[in-house]
């Protein structure tokens, strides 16, 4: 057998829906000595991703912490710590990630209610209210920025209404958080979760997760124990909150770096890294315009963080990204679901979005199109 080599892995152009490219601080900041995950300094270090994160969401929720898994582990906490056998819950579902909130949920034995769109559409929030004079769910679950089509959802309405029927808010925020302005208290969201590979510009690994009072108290009142004991809110509250108890061993590298990824996102301000975003998302979108390809979503839905344009017809939709990763170190991705084959997904979250990538992804695309 011959002998393993040194892992020598090429510093890609990370512009598809995630991961996005992590910023060289936060690899820096992973690469400090490992400590015990009860550690002085470590516990330290636990307090200030949190008030990081309720600056980053823009609450004041006390129950606000990083789960330790990716975002679908944020999403299957956000559902499994609230749901009991029978409750209804009611899904929008425009896109992929709306059906696997439709999948976890039913698999913790909620009554799945789907109120669907076609793909890349949005909802008005008549719609919802709609649904919810027919029954009264538990939760409704909206996807904010939905990554599979790149169709960004208006929240604050629905949340008044869903509020208005008595339910509690659940909103997916993984490719908005930290790149799109997500109003937890000021929109009245009761639990959102979140990623760290996206526009928090770190590896992946854990899932920002904040909870309302209202729905803490909800979650604190079940007549059963939460079904996903790894992912149980009222135990991991015992290790993030006050008392500091051993629920698990924390990636303790993965907290530094996400620690540091908030910490870029203080130095810059909510409100210019957002324009950051819009601005370079706008320069993508009329280049891509300017070039004949159209835009799947309306620009009035249309996320900053994540583009889908049309494929143009003729046009191989793999031959073109792996010339794009062979001969210019790019990544992007294509459709799947309904839109395989038909729309490429173009992400520019966090530190990938630079108004050079755009310059370059949209040179490169233009040459390989010509040809």
């Amino acid at each position: 057998m011959a002998p393993y080599q040194d892992l020598n892995i090429p510093e890609r152009i990370l512009l598809g829906p995630g991961p996005s490219m992590a910023h060289p601080r936060v690899l820096r900041a992973m690469a400090q000595p490992l400590v015990g995950h009860l550690d002085p300094q470590f516990l330290e270090v636990m307090n200030e991703v949190q008030e990081l994160l309720r600056f980053v969401f823009q609450t004041e929720n006390e129950f606000t912490l990083p789960i330790s898994g990716t975002g679908s582990a944020g999403m299957e906490a956000s559902l499994c710590n609230f749901i009991e056998p029978g409750d209804e819950v009611l899904v929008a579902v425009n896109g992929y990630f709306g059906e696997r909130l439709c999948e976890m949920a039913g698999r913790y034995g909620a009554r799945v209610t789907r109120l669907e769109k076609p793909w890349g559409e949005i909802f008005d929030p008549a719609e919802i209210e709609e649904q919810l004079k027919k029954s009264a769910p538990k939760i409704v679950a909206v996807v904010h920025a939905e990554t599979s089509t790149g169709a960004l959802q208006p929240v604050e309405e629905i949340s008044q209404i869903v509020h208005r029927y008595g339910g509690l808010f659940l909103l997916d925020c993984v490719t908005s958080l930290g790149g799109l302005p997500v109003k937890v208290d000021e929109w009245g969201i009761d639990i959102a979760y979140s990623a760290s590979q996206k526009s928090l510009s770190c590896p992946p690994g854990l899932a920002p997760l904040t909870v309302s009072e209202r729905a803490r108290e909800i979650m604190c009142i079940r007549s059963k124990p939460v079904a996903n004991w790894y992912l149980d809110l009222c135990l991991l509250d015992n290790y993030w909150g006050g008392k500091r108890t051993y629920h698990h061993t924390a990636p303790i590298s993965t907290v530094f770096g996400l620690r540091e990824g908030l910490r870029l996102v203080y130095e810059e301000g909510l409100q210019n890294r957002f324009e950051r975003h819009r601005e370079n998302a706008g320069i993508l979108w009329d280049g891509l315009e300017r070039m004949g390809i159209k835009l799947h979503i309306p620009a009035a839905n249309r996320l900053a963080t994540l583009t889908t344009p049309r494929i143009p017809e003729g046009v191989e939709d793999l031959a073109v990204r792996r010339r794009l990763l062979d001969e210019y170190n790019i990544e992007i991705a294509g459709g799947f679901g309904p839109l395989a084959g038909q729309v490429w997904r173009i992400g520019l979250m966090g530190y990938s979005s630079r108004r050079e990538n755009v310059t370059l992804l949209l040179a490169a695309l233009a040459e390989i199109l010509e040809h």
